[in-house]
């Protein structure tokens, strides 16, 4: 078993009025259906109720970006997780999806200035992405709704400290 180098904040609380939104691409659905389940319960676990977790799917990966940026720009959420799996073939198509949709949730990041978290696996095949999706290597969806979290607190202490202003 591989040690979790996600170590959370000592005693991080989920921020009572934050609200979340989880994209998720159901292309290659078995391995990503569980990174959604690992989030889901992460918030369970952090105090999150459930309405306060808006969950939409996409087709695959490369529609990450777009939901992630519609999501974003409405204002409504305090982090965007996008959850997804992108499973090397025998073709550059691995290359293309991988690097566009990370630069791409990145960009809408910046642009929006809503954290929008990386919860998409780029590995060489099933089994390594289902490593990371429950398996040995633990669950990335866990990982990036508590990295949502994260963010959410150190939103809240940046406006706390007059740095930049609270989001409603």
């Amino acid at each position: 078993m591989s040690v979790d180098r996600n170590q959370p904040l000592v005693g991080v609380e989920a921020p009572s009025s934050a609200q979340f939104a989880i994209v998720w691409s159901r292309f290659n659905q078995q391995v990503v259906s569980k990174l959604l389940e690992g989030a889901k319960t992460c918030f369970s676990e952090y105090g999150v109720p459930g309405e306060s977790v808006y969950i939409v799917e996409v087709p695959g990966a490369w529609e990450l970006p777009y939901a992630a940026q519609q999501l974003a720009r409405s204002k409504r959420f305090d982090a965007v997780v996008a959850l997804g799996a992108i499973i090397r073939g025998g073709t550059p198509h691995f290359e293309y999806v991988s690097e566009g949709t990370a630069l791409g949730l990145g960009r809408v990041t910046l642009d929006t200035g809503i954290p929008v978290v990386f919860g998409v696996l780029t590995t060489d095949d099933e089994t390594q992405a289902l490593d990371r999706a429950g398996g040995v290597h633990g669950n990335k969806g866990r990982d990036a709704a508590l990295t949502a979290i994260e963010m959410a607190v150190f939103d809240r202490k940046l406006a706390d400290d007059g740095i930049t202003t609270q989001r409603s």
